[in-house]
C-alpha cells in the first residue's frame, strides 16, 4: 500500500453538543437492565449525583483515548466545569500538544502490517495511525519554541503550572491543555517524564537549567483533598492515573462517588483490574460510597455517560 492510501480520513474530535440525543438511550438501557446495561445506567446516576454533591471531582484517564475523538469531549467536560482536577498519563500531553499544533491522526485498522507501517513512517495506536511528522517532531518543536521564554519566567516549575503555560499557547478549542488553562483546572501527571514531552523537557533542561517540581503537584492534590467536603471520580482505564486518584483520596477516608470504566479484570491482582470494593479495603473509597465498575470500551461508554450529564 502507498502512504497516501492510508492517510485519508483524519480523526475528528467530538464535544458535548455532538451528544445531544444520545441520552435517550439510557431509558432503553434501563429497560434492558441486564449485565453492562445496568452498570451504565447506574454509572450515569452516580455521575449526576457527583455533580450535585461533590465539590472535588476528578477526571482520570489514560493517554490512548486522547488519540481518538474523545479528546474534544475531555476538553469540553473540563471547560463546562464538570470536573475540576485531571489526573492522567504522560502520553496525554504528547497527543494533545501534537494534535493541538497541527498534527493529524488518521483512521486505520488493527490488522495493518506494522513492518509496512514502519517503512512508510507511520505509527499505529490500535486502529489509529499517526504519521511520524504528526507526533515527535511536532512535540519537540513546540517545547523548543517555548522553553526559553518559560525558563526566563522561572527556572523551576510545578508540572501543572507548566502545562497551563503550554495550554495557553495552543489555539485549539478541542485541546485538553487549553481548556485546563482557561478554567485553571490542574492537570496532574505523576509520570510526566514517560513520553515525548517529558523527554524533551529533560533534554532541554541539560542546557537551560529547567527543573520540574512534582512535589508541588502533590501539594496541590493534597490541598484539594484536605479542603474538600466530598470527592468523586470518573476513572477511565487503570495504571498510574487510576492509582494516583484513589491513593490521595485515602487521606480523606475515601472517595464518596466512584465510576470505573475499564477492560481490565481482577483475576491477576492488578491495580488496573481491581474493583471499587478492593479500594474500600485500602480506605481509598468509602464503604458507604456510591460506586460502580463498567466493563467495556471507553470510546463507546464515555459518550453515553457524558450525554447523561445533559439530562
Amino acid at each position: 500500500m502507498k502512504r497516501e492510501d492510508l492517510l485519508k480520513e483524519p480523526i475528528e474530535d467530538i464535544t458535548l453538543e455532538d451528544l445531544r440525543g444520545v441520552e435517550k438511550i439510557l431509558p432503553v438501557l434501563d429497560k434492558i437492565y441486564g449485565f453492562s446495561a445496568e452498570a451504565i445506567v447506574r454509572g450515569s446516576r452516580i455521575l449526576k449525583d457527583m455533580m450535585k454533591d461533590a465539590d472535588l471531582r476528578f477526571l482520570s484517564f489514560t493517554a490512548n483515548l486522547v488519540s481518538t475523538g474523545l479528546r474534544g469531549l475531555f476538553a469540553d467536560l473540563i471547560r463546562k466545569g464538570y470536573f475540576n482536577v485531571v489526573i492522567t498519563t504522560g502520553g496525554t500531553i504528547d497527543h494533545d500538544i501534537a494534535r493541538g499544533n497541527g498534527g493529524k491522526y488518521y483512521k486505520g485498522l488493527f490488522e495493518y502490517d506494522d513492518i509496512m507501517l514502519r517503512e512508510l513512517e507511520i505509527h499505529r495506536l490500535g486502529n489509529v495511525i499517526v504519521p511520524f511528522e504528526s507526533y515527535g517532531k511536532v512535540i519537540e518543536e513546540v517545547v523548543r519554541k517555548n522553553i526559553e521564554e518559560l525558563v526566563r519566567i522561572k527556572k523551576e516549575w510545578p508540572v501543572y503550572e507548566l502545562l497551563w503555560e503550554f495550554g495557553k499557547r495552543i489555539d485549539d478549542k478541542n485541546s485538553i491543555l487549553r481548556a485546563a488553562y482557561e478554567k485553571k483546572v490542574p492537570i496532574i501527571v505523576p509520570g510526566v517524564v514517560d513520553g515525548s514531552f517529558g523527554t524533551n523537557l529533560f533534554i532541554f533542561s541539560q542546557f537551560d537549567g529547567l527543573r520540574i517540581n512534582l512535589f508541588e503537584d502533590m501539594k496541590m492534590v493534597k490541598d484539594l483533598i484536605f479542603s474538600c467536603k466530598k470527592s468523586g471520580a470518573l476513572i477511565i482505564g487503570g495504571g498510574i492515573s487510576k492509582h494516583h486518584t484513589i491513593w490521595w483520596n485515602q487521606f480523606k477516608d475515601g472517595l464518596d462517588y466512584t465510576v470505573y470504566v475499564t477492560t481490565a479484570q481482577e483475576y491477576d491482582g492488578s491495580l488496573s483490574g481491581a474493583k471499587p470494593r478492593e479500594a474500600i479495603s485500602w480506605n481509598k473509597i468509602k464503604p458507604v460510597s456510591e460506586n460502580v465498575v463498567i466493563y467495556g470500551d471507553a470510546t463507546v461508554i464515555l459518550p453515553i455517560l457524558s450525554a447523561s450529564l445533559l439530562m
